[in-house]
């Protein structure tokens, strides 16, 4: 009796931390991946990276994969963090083709930021604009719905973005040279992706 007490209690803690069944799996391969090009080494970073000579050249891939590879382990543990706590935040907002869609547009417009806005930025690597994409969509799936933390995460991310603009550098990562330009274009771009009237948010 106690194990199934023990069981249930495992299953609805995963549950709660959206990591069960197919939201875990899905979780640990983008994990993997991540860490996987991290692995890969420098060769990896130059090949992927954005760099704006390069994609003079054609080498458009860089727009999908710059937001994969990252500049150290640091950075990467760093943004793997970020992943796993937006996911135990957001992951069952939304259906999983809306959330490829706001991933896809808040890298999109990542890339089309930097390229016409910030001409003097030449290189740029890391998942953490994406991840404010992500961050700013589900804030404003939960604020609509009508929870009070949707709010304070919405309010706290706009705090965030407000001080990386005015500061000059982000709160979380310290010395790790960073594009701040990247989290509010990711950030207005999943929230544009949220908004759109592109199928219905998946209940809790």
């Amino acid at each position: 009796m106690k194990s199934q007490r023990t069981d249930s209690a495992s299953q609805s803690w995963f549950q709660s931390a959206n990591c069960d069944s197919r939201y875990g799996a899905a979780l640990l391969g983008v994990l993997a991946l991540m860490l996987f090009i991290m692995a890969a080494g420098e060769r990896a970073r130059e090949a992927l990276g954005y760099e704006r000579d390069a994609l003079s050249h054609y080498q458009w891939w860089r727009l999908f994969t710059a937001h994969l590879v990252h500049l150290n382990w640091q950075h990467a543990l760093l943004n793997c963090a970020g992943l796993i706590v937006l996911w135990a935040l957001f992951a069952r907002e939304f259906v999983p083709a809306r959330w490829l869609w706001i991933v896809s547009l808040a890298a999109l417009c990542i890339d089309l930021g930097l390229w016409f806005r910030y001409p003097a930025v030449q290189w740029y690597l890391g998942a953490s604009g994406v991840l404010h994409g992500v961050w700013a969509a589900g804030a404003c799936a939960a604020w609509r719905r009508g929870d009070t933390l949707g709010v304070a995460l919405m309010a706290l991310l706009i705090v965030k973005l407000a001080y990386e603009q005015y500061g000059g550098q982000s709160i979380f990562i310290g010395s790790i040279p960073v594009v701040t330009a990247a989290h509010w274009l990711g950030a207005l771009g999943g929230l544009a992706a949220a908004l759109m009237p592109r199928g219905a948010a998946k209940p809790l």
